[in-house]
């Protein structure tokens, strides 16, 4: 597949729900190559309530499950096996680096790129961004294991 996915076809990749699924939508996506999706930060999220009450910032953490989210959208793209008796969990996250703080009304830019797999172990680089300023950015690996 290259292409876009919407937000009912993300949820055939993905087992995340509200209030936990952090990706809108792919925007592009060349499968073993790089994805591009879009988190849309809004106010009404549950969050924010306590992160912070004065000045609401989208948690770096919340920011890292976004791309992680999407490696699981590039992987499953990259691979047809992922969607059948496969779960994808988080492995590790190297070199994670928060740049600016992400708020209400931001757009964050998953830009997702692959790196290699070995034994349903995926890499990839990722780079979160707002306004083409980078917010944030991690190499996280994943791990493809049958249920």
């Amino acid at each position: 597949m290259t292409g876009t996915l919407d937000i009912l076809q993300i949820q055939e990749y993905l087992p995340h729900r509200y209030p936990f699924l952090l990706v809108d939508k792919v925007i592009e996506c060349e499968p073993r190559v790089r994805l591009v999706a879009i988190k849309n930060v809004t106010y009404n999220e549950p969050f924010f309530q306590g992160h912070f009450p004065h000045l609401p910032i989208f948690p770096g953490v919340l920011i890292l499950e976004a791309l992680a989210q999407a490696t699981g959208l590039l992987a499953a793209q990259s691979d047809e096996a992922l969607g059948k008796g496969m779960t994808y969990y988080l492995a590790s996250i190297d070199e994670a680096r928060f740049k600016r703080p992400v708020g209400p009304g931001d757009q964050l830019r998953l830009e997702i790129t692959y790196l290699k797999n070995k034994r349903n172990i995926w890499s990839f680089d990722c780079r979160a961004e707002v306004d083409g300023e980078l917010a944030a950015s991690a190499r996280i690996m994943c791990a493809a294991v049958v249920d």
